[in-house]
């Protein structure tokens, strides 16, 4: 198998999350590849074995958020000589828009193309997420989006080659940058999922885990359950957590991120019903951990979801954002029609080991391609 002789890896930034997961995966690929990004945490300094650069964007902390041409600026301007081959791993980022030498090869993991400049743009301009900053958050969007995508569009002619992370993605990269791409499911934990059912006992109600965020419109599961007076348990925190409780019905439970480790969580996924997904992701994680528990997966049906809920065998799907549409859905829903054993068996392909193979696979392939020209 062909192998680069120097490698380099570029990443927005190292804060948590799923994007993250994949520079793990990518560094165990690329153990002496140095990763450069924009900000990182001290804990994913240590879990990346200190080969994490930072410059000095790492001083602004949390403001590196509303500093975007800034950030365009030192990525631009890093100095990538020397290496043959630069992965770059981004997601409402600009890692991708790193300059590389003529000879070296630049392959791109695209989480998805920037949120707030395509797809989700109304839906941020309407929900910024900054509380009593919103006003101004919404002014700087209005003045800023137009100069900031056609940089995007620019960048996104870099990379040789673009990795997806869905079919989802596959198609926004098509539809916002006209370039091709190919699937490479992310890196999921499954195998701290795919522990026992709860000693035998029956599955009970229903579940989400996850940041409760405006836009995952958890509020319509909430609605609906406590209409329907069914079990429901709300594990995370976020800025929608308070309204989430005053909507919420006496079948509604909320269980805080600090109150449920990563044991307690799988759990509550393997003693559910189903875990209920209402969120337009470019993947969505946990609908797949709960997946490996051998819980089906109720969701919208858009985004991630497409790739990995089959209707009658691993979950079911709600057609509209709307507590009417996942309503109907929950009225059908016939929990014993499902295996708890086949749907594990589905989620082999979504491992950390099946990541490492398609990528290690898919960058060989294209060394061996640049060999030959």
């Amino acid at each position: 198998m062909a192998e680069p002789r120097k490698v380099a890896i570029v990443h927005d930034w190292l804060v948590g999350g799923g994007a993250e997961l994949v520079v793990e995966q990518l560094h165990k690929l690329y153990p002496d590849a140095p990763i450069y990004t924009s900000y990182a945490t001290d804990e994913w300094r240590r879990r990346l074995d200190g080969k994490v650069v930072t410059g000095w964007l790492q001083h602004f902390g949390k403001l590196r958020k509303f500093i975007p041409f800034l950030r365009i600026w030192w990525f631009e301007h890093l100095d990538l000589s020397g290496y043959d081959l630069v992965i770059s791993s981004s997601g409402n980022g600009e890692a991708f828009g790193v300059k590389v030498p003529q000879n070296t090869l630049h392959v791109n993991y695209c989480h998805s193309p920037t949120h707030f400049y395509w797809r989700h743009y109304d839906q941020y301009l309407a929900h910024p997420g900054f509380g009593v900053f919103d006003p101004l958050a919404r002014l700087g969007l209005r003045l800023l989006v137009g100069p900031l995508r056609r940089w995007d569009l620019r960048a996104s002619k870099r990379p040789d080659y673009f990795i997806a992370n869905s079919s989802h993605i596959r198609d926004d990269i098509k539809r916002y940058y006209d370039r091709d791409s190919t699937v490479i499911f992310p890196p999921v934990d499954v195998d701290r999922f795919t522990g026992p059912d709860e000693g035998g006992v029956a599955r009970q109600g229903f579940v989400n885990v996850g940041r409760q965020q405006p836009y995952k419109r958890n509020d319509i599961i909430v609605r609906v359950c406590s209409q329907l007076n069914l079990s429901l348990t709300m594990i995370g925190s976020g800025p929608d957590n308070e309204k989430l409780k005053r909507l919420a019905g006496p079948s509604v439970i909320f269980v805080s991120k600090a109150e449920a480790d990563d044991q307690a969580v799988a759990r509550y996924m393997r003693s559910a019903e189903a875990f209920i997904f209402a969120s337009h992701e470019d993947f969505g994680v946990t609908p797949v951990e709960a997946m490996a528990a051998g819980t089906p997966v109720i969701a919208y049906k858009a985004g991630g979801a497409l790739d990995y809920v089959e209707p009658g065998k691993t979950g079911e799907f709600f057609d509209e954002q709307t507590p009417e549409s996942l309503l109907a859905a929950l009225k059908s829903f016939k929990p014993k029609r499902y295996d708890p054993a086949v749907i594990r068996n589905e989620v082999v392909k979504f491992s950390a080991e099946a990541f490492r193979r398609q990528f290690s696979d898919f960058i060989a392939k294209l060394l061996v391609k640049q060999g030959e020209h």
